[in-house]
């Protein structure tokens, strides 16, 4: 089978594991790497260089390609709507990218006739599972190679001195201590100290965000204006959606805004730990479900939280290019077609408040919410609709009696 590989599309770093894959797998399987790298939000310090970096390593080319408007346009902002939020906390920044960075990877590997694709996520994570699925769905007759799962480089230390050995030049050591994934949702971090639960995070484990009792000690308001549950305007600027995220992230990082200390339930059984930045969606999240209090009835509010409990897993778990991703998502706009009108969130060392929400569709009326007298609301109504409502009850207790 060897003899006939071709060619290899690789998703690309430029980290320690991916610069290490290239000579591996030209070594291994006599292939032509070509190292696919998707841009979609990561630091500069990550894409600089990088298509030297991967052609130093062996790659007979280095393609990259800009996702970050479709990143959040497509991906983010539509879980947002549906209020997924991993295990009650998580907004899913991760698991968000691994599905276009995968379909980007296929396309590209489908256009130029590659017969392979490779992906440098280890054997105990989430992402091999996430853009494995994706493959499957999308080039079921394209064949992955899992570097991970086959060779025998299963530390740091064994990946620099194969490096070493190699002449490939790397700016990866020892000495790095946490294991963090950028985008333009989101960073983690994850390894160091984390992996002790009782150790306390300290400045090194965050690196957007300032620590809340340096946040200024004045609040800031932040006006959001919502159509359709996408957020269109900030502070009475017209942004796009990944506008919109950038330029929330900045103010909410100022604030500490976003910051969550999670251990969390991988797919495959492993518990793991990890400190997530999330500003500008926090800020998001918040503002959409402070619209929903004022427009959503009761069994609208209900619906939509189980839809965004079902998509947090579906995401999570890789299901993107599913039946069930995308009923789930059917439903979350078709209620998200309610949600317009405004928001101002109070910023203030960590914290995010709505306190101020407005909206043409809402249910809220001062004239039948009133404590003071009103004219549109009959109390001894109540009495009939409570004998009602309690019949199933009275009539249990009732036969309890007989």
């Amino acid at each position: 089978m060897t003899n006939n590989l071709d060619k290899v599309v690789l998703a690309y770093s430029g980290g320690l594991d991916t610069s290490a894959i290239i000579p591996w797998l030209r070594e291994t399987y006599k292939v032509d790497v070509i190292a696919f790298v998707a841009d979609i939000g990561q630091s500069k310090n990550e894409l600089n260089g990088i298509n030297n970096k991967a052609l130093k390593s062996g790659a007979s080319s280095c393609h990259i390609f800009d996702l970050k408007d479709e990143f959040i346009e497509k991906y983010v902002f539509p879980i947002l709507k549906t209020g997924a939020l991993y295990e009650g906390s998580y907004l899913l920044g991760t698991a968000l990218a691994r599905p276009i960075i995968a379909k980007k990877q296929v396309e590209f590997a489908l256009s130029i006739g590659a017969k392979f694709l490779c992906h440098g996520a280890t054997g105990k994570g989430n992402d091999q599972i996430r853009f494995e699925i994706a493959y499957a769905a999308l080039a079921p007759n394209l064949t992955v190679i899992a570097p991970w799962r086959q060779w025998n480089l299963n530390s740091r230390e064994s990946l620099l001195e194969y490096l070493n050995k190699k002449n490939i030049p790397t700016t990866a050591s020892l000495e790095k201590l946490y294991s963090k994934d950028e985008n333009a949702l989101h960073i983690s971090t994850e390894g160091g100290l984390l992996e002790n639960p009782w150790n306390r995070t300290n400045k090194d484990c965050w690196s957007w965000s300032v620590e809340p009792e340096n946040a200024p000690e004045n609040p800031e308001y932040v006006l959001l204006h919502i159509k359709e549950g996408s957020v269109i305007s900030v502070n009475n600027e017209n942004v796009t959606p990944l506008q919109c995220i950038n330029k929330l992230n900045k103010i909410g990082s100022k604030h500490a805004v976003g910051r969550l200390d999670i251990i969390e339930n991988r797919i495959i059984g492993i518990k793991s730990r990890g400190c997530y930045e999330t500003p500008g969606g926090t800020i998001i999240n918040i503002a959409l479900r402070a619209i929903e209090q004022l427009v959503f009835d009761r069994e609208s509010f209900n619906w939509r939280e189980k839809i965004g409990l079902e998509m947090s897993s579906v995401v999570y778990d890789g299901r993107w290019f599913s039946p069930i991703r995308k009923s789930l998502q059917c439903s979350a706009d078709s209620l998200a077609s309610l949600l317009n009108g405004k928001v101002v969130l109070k910023l203030y060392k960590g914290s995010v408040v709505a306190v101020q929400k407005e909206s043409s569709n809402s249910l809220y009326s001062k004239e039948y919410a009133t404590f003071s007298e009103d004219e549109v609301y009959k109390h001894s109504d109540a009495e009939g609709f409570i004998r009602l409502y309690s019949l199933s009850s009275r009539i249990r207790a009732l036969n309890k009696i007989k």
